[in-house]
């Protein structure tokens, strides 16, 4: 299998971190690309150019960070970072943690390509609003089991983007707003599948 990514992407790291957790590492090799320079390469496989995306042994190419999860999840005898008992509420956390990564990346494009102004714009202040709103939740879902029990898919998610908001959006101080989701971070970053993965220095 190849793996389309960048060191800068939460979506990519999200499908690297979980073929790390399946302990697929060794059957996933990784193509860094530029998926903003038109990379011809990455543009073959995916049209809208978008990363990640995984090619499968058989040549099918996969988008999306959360169906690439899936289809992992299902390639490996290792424990399922989905499973069955607890399905609802793992994919519950994994849509909240989409919607926190969705509104911070949107954040940094529009501000890498409109400018600062764009966070007063009615868009911009609806990703703010969203970001304080899944962070708010997220903070009253620390001591849920979703959030305790064995690694799922909603966690890697989740931490994955908050990890991103400490890379991109450091003003945003959420450890502040939300102590216990800081907490929870500090030992699931500790995770050698997150180590691995990590963002590079600012």
């Amino acid at each position: 299998m190849k793996l389309y990514l960048n060191k800068t992407s939460p979506y990519a790291r999200v499908a690297r971190v979980c073929a790390l957790e399946k302990q697929l590492g060794a059957k996933v090799s990784l193509k860094w690309v530029d998926p903003w320079a038109d990379d011809a390469e990455l543009l073959a496989v995916n049209p809208n150019g978008k990363i990640p995306v995984l090619v499968t042994e058989a040549g099918e190419a996969i988008s999306e960070s959360l169906l690439i999860a899936l289809y992992l999840d299902g390639r490996s005898a290792v424990g399922s970072l989905v499973p069955t008992p607890d399905q609802a509420n793992v994919l519950a956390l994994a849509g909240l943690g989409q919607g926190l990564t969705d509104a911070a990346f949107t954040t940094v494009i529009s501000r890498k390509h409109l400018g600062p102004d764009s966070d007063s714009t009615v868009l911009g202040q609806r990703r703010h609003n969203a970001l304080s709103r899944c962070l708010e939740q997220l903070e009253g879902l620390v001591e849920t089991d979703v959030m305790q029990a064995g690694i799922n898919l909603g966690q890697i998610v989740t931490a994955v983007a908050l990890s991103y908001m400490e890379f991109r959006l450091p003003e945003v101080r959420w450890h502040q707003q939300c102590p216990r989701l800081a907490e929870w971070l500090a030992v699931f970053a500790e995770r050698a599948s997150m180590k691995e993965t990590s963002f590079p220095a600012p």
